[in-house]
């Protein structure tokens, strides 16, 4: 290929829209180009990367006996009302984009593709004999971000590879799981990235256990926890770990565990109390006072106690709502902060917000309009193991000192509801704390087990002859975005440096001067050699100067450069390592001997002699 024909768009400046890095250099190499608010146009120059990566992808699927499919984009909204994901997936988290045809019918345009291949195993699978089946595809997803954002890290379409395992019994899941675990890491490393895997939260998609492959990157929006010994990493939405110790509060149990009541005006915040009256936040109790909506219409008021020095954890909270009050309230939409604007719309008394205790009554929600009428009270460990502490007195500018559990209220369950941060130590070695880095998730697997099978019908008759419920899993790769995660691991301040397995082109010929006859039939010599022996080749042929033609080559990030300048004259060239910025003269006619091997090892993945 020749730049001239490649339709090759360059930019001096970082493009205002762009954040991070990865994104800016995608734009001003001319990979991408912006449509709208999450969407984009794959250039020429990023379709060949993402056609390399789909081949690994799919040599390494192929390899574990996976068939590959095509399944469609629209989706019968049926088919997810049936899972019990449709309103979660529209009115809930809102990230499908939905519409209605011409005979009113809804339908999605699928993010993921769970409950259209489970319909499709209930049609096809009918003995055990047949399992396992492995099906995956590589296919252009829709997701309706809030906020799109970072280029192809968040994008309101973007391509994927997801694979779905059925099987007869949970054992064969979990060695399908264990492959696919190995074969996303050889993908990865074949990639040229380095990716860490950890625990992770299922999210809407659900299932027993999950691990994501993490990009470890400066840019990255997840937070990854781990120890130093390697032995645990998770994503702090799963994260698991122990909370520092509380201080014990001096005194003790107050007035037979009731506490004494504290005069605390205008002190409705931690720091506020911290600083009032010398204590430490470990040892205050605070409520929060939250509302889940659920699709069937419900509304639960939740009060949630937490030790002062902590944070609440989100995703965790949310686990234990769905899994507290499912199936009685269907799938849970949000959980929302409740306010003192709220409170009032609901025909309630005032509520002393900042003020609130442990012990706050029921009766206070008696008359509500679509609220339940009792709290589901939750607490985290750190709270729930307090021996005493300072709580609200469900008074305004009124605590209390030295409150008991048992005479306060009774004792709740100690739940993991809170965020785990740097710092805290390891619950497998309590001698190790966990390290902090930051990394883009560029693949996720999950152990589905029942859910869908049973939700939609899929069953197969069992080598006794009873008919059970299929168990599943599911696996997936952002294809585009681990493009750009690429990009964010291997730059310079020049530019791009592709790793040679996913590049678009492995050499690029830039000859200095296309008016120097010399030098010319000396580029398209080695060009013309180059591409005959294999090596994915582009030749600079534009007439721009040298300077310019530098520049681009290094933005662009091709792994090698064959420079043809002054030495042209004695057969001299100039090679250059992209990564490093490795130089050597060497003859023309040695060129292919030296290159060859280094391209076909690190095509490997692997590093080159």
């Amino acid at each position: 290929m020749r730049v001239s024909r490649l339709m090759l768009v360059t930019l001096r400046d970082d493009p205002a829209e762009a954040e991070i890095l990865s994104h800016k250099l995608l734009l001003r190499a001319g990979y991408i180009r912006r449509l709208g608010s999450g969407i984009y146009a794959y250039l020429p120059l990023l379709w060949r990367v993402l056609q390399k990566v789909k081949a690994i992808v799919r040599q390494e699927m192929e390899a574990t006996g996976a068939l590959e499919t095509l399944l469609p984009q629209l989706q019968p909204a049926e088919l997810w009302q049936r899972s019990g994901r449709w309103s979660g997936y529209t009115a809930g988290e809102g990230i499908m984009f939905h519409l209605e045809d011409r005979q009113g019918r809804e339908l999605g345009l699928g993010p993921t593709h769970e409950e259209v291949v489970t319909v499709l195993a209930a049609d096809l699978l009918r003995s055990y004999r047949q399992l396992p089946v492995h099906l995956y595809q590589i296919q252009t997803k829709f997701r309706d971000e809030i906020r799109p954002r970072f280029g192809l890290m968040r994008g309101r379409e973007f391509i994927m590879k997801d694979g779905y395992s059925f099987h007869a019994d949970e054992a064969c899941l979990r060695r399908t799981y264990g492959a696919m675990d190995q074969a996303y890491s050889r993908i990865f490393r074949r990639c040229g990235l380095r990716a860490v895997a950890v625990e992770a939260d299922s999210g809407a998609i659900g299932g027993s256990a999950s691990q994501e492959f993490m990009v470890t990157a400066e840019a990255g929006e997840d937070l990854i926890l781990s120890s130093p010994d390697g032995r645990y990493a998770a994503n702090q939405e799963r994260a698991s770990a122990l909370a520092p110790e509380p201080r014990p509060l001096i005194g003790g149990p107050r007035l037979a565990g009731a506490g004494e009541l504290l005069s605390t005006p205008g002190q409705g915040t931690i720091e506020a109390l911290v600083q009032a009256h010398d204590v430490d936040a470990s040892q205050i109790l605070k409520v929060l006072l939250l509302l889940a909506r659920f699709d069937d219409g419900a509304e639960l008021p939740l009060l949630v106690s937490l030790r002062g020095d902590q944070q609440l954890n989100s995703v965790k909270l949310a686990n234990v709502v769905s899994a507290s009050c499912s199936p009685s309230h269907g799938t849970l939409l949000e959980i929302v902060p409740l306010s003192e604007e709220a409170v009032a719309r609901e025909g309630l008394a005032p509520l002393p917000f900042g003020y609130l205790g442990p012990d706050l009554a029921d009766a206070c929600l008696a008359g509500a309009r679509r609220w339940t009428p009792a709290f589901l009270r939750l607490a985290d460990a750190t709270a729930a193991e307090l021996d005493a502490f300072v709580c609200g007195a469900n008074q305004l500018d009124q605590h209390r000192l030295g409150a008991a559990w048992g005479a306060l209220c009774p004792r709740p369950e100690a739940l993991d509801l809170r965020a785990a941060q740097p710092g805290d130590r390891c619950r497998h070695d309590p001698g190790q704390c966990l390290e902090a880095s930051r990394g883009i998730e560029v693949g996720h697997i999950f152990q589905l087990g029942r859910r869908y099978a049973t939700a939609l019908g899929a069953t197969v008759s069992t080598e006794c002859g009873s008919e059970e419920a299929l168990w599943m899993g599911c696996y997936g790769i952002g294809v585009s975005r681990l493009a750009q995660a690429a990009v964010e691991q291997h730059h310079d301040a020049s530019g791009i440096c592709w790793p040679t397995a996913i590049a678009p082109f492995e050499v690029i010929v830039v000859v200095a001067n296309t008016g120097e006859p010399l030098q010319l039939a000396l580029g398209e010599r080695l060009y013309a050699e180059l591409t005959a022996a294999g090596a994915e080749t582009l030749l600079d042929d534009r007439s721009e100067r040298a300077g310019v033609k530098f520049k681009d080559a290094d933005l662009i990030g091709i792994p090698w450069r064959v420079v043809v300048g002054r030495g042209a004259a004695d057969g001299q060239v100039e090679l250059v390592q992209r990564a490093g910025s490795q130089r050597t003269d060497l003859a023309a006619d040695g060129l292919l001997d030296h290159l060859l091997p280094r391209l076909t090892a690190e095509r490997r993945g692997l590093p080159a002699a």
